[in-house]
């Protein structure tokens, strides 16, 4: 019986956390995905400079931990720039360009697993290859990228737990605060891992139901 107080007396603050959580995400995952369709694009185009442009970023994203990246916005660029980024700010920008990095992957591989043929009829009726492209191609490739949106929303949703380090109140960080005050960790990480359960098994059904739903090949 006491734990089950002691969770719902925690619970206030680790819903807030959660919140914050899926707030991040979501801008992210939004800010990502324009990024990632750019530059996905860049990387199946005929110039030898977008191609490149996008595998430097591609890999010096995915190359590095994303925890670097979270303390080398916050604390690193600012050490150097006269910038002063917020907590939530550099948070946003560290998942978006780390979710970004493996988009441009998702956007590439589906692009590319639409018949050549498409492009080509597209350009023979008088289309232009960014019209070909946005009309005709992205379509048919955004139904078969649905399942992977959805695996990059959750992996994304996971990492946001290492924006702790730099002090922003997410589900982690909000657990980490109460336990550390009440010493009673079990209790409240076994709260948090079934928030993070709840959010990440809602995910996977809506992603199960959109597969149905699109009749994703």
């Amino acid at each position: 019986m006491e734990t089950i107080q002691i969770i719902l007396d925690a619970l206030p603050t680790l819903l807030s956390g959660m919140g914050l959580t899926l707030e991040i995400t979501i801008i992210s995952l939004v800010l990502a995905m324009v990024i990632g369709l750019v530059l996905g694009v860049f990387s199946i185009t005929k110039s030898k400079i977008l191609r490149a442009i996008s595998t430097v970023f591609v890999d010096m994203i995915r190359g590095t931990p994303l925890l670097v990246q979270i303390l080398f916005i916050y604390f690193g660029i600012p050490s150097v720039f006269d910038v002063n980024l917020t907590a939530f700010a550099a948070g946003v920008i560290a998942i978006t360009i780390n979710a970004a990095a493996y988009l441009v992957e998702i956007f590439r591989a589906g692009i590319n697993s639409i018949d050549k043929g498409q492009m080509e009829a597209g350009r023979s009726i008088g289309f232009s290859y960014w019209q070909t492209m946005r009309l005709i191609v992205l379509p048919q490739a955004v139904r078969r990228m649905i399942p992977a949106f959805v695996n990059q929303f959750i992996v994304s949703i996971k990492d946001t737990s290492l924006l702790s380090a730099i002090g922003i109140a997410e589900l982690t960080f909000s657990g980490q605060s109460i336990y550390a005050a009440n010493f009673r960790a079990f209790e409240i990480l076994f709260a948090v891992g079934v928030l993070y359960f709840v959010i990440i098994y809602t995910l996977s059904l809506l992603s199960r139901w959109l597969e149905r739903r699109l009749d994703v090949a």
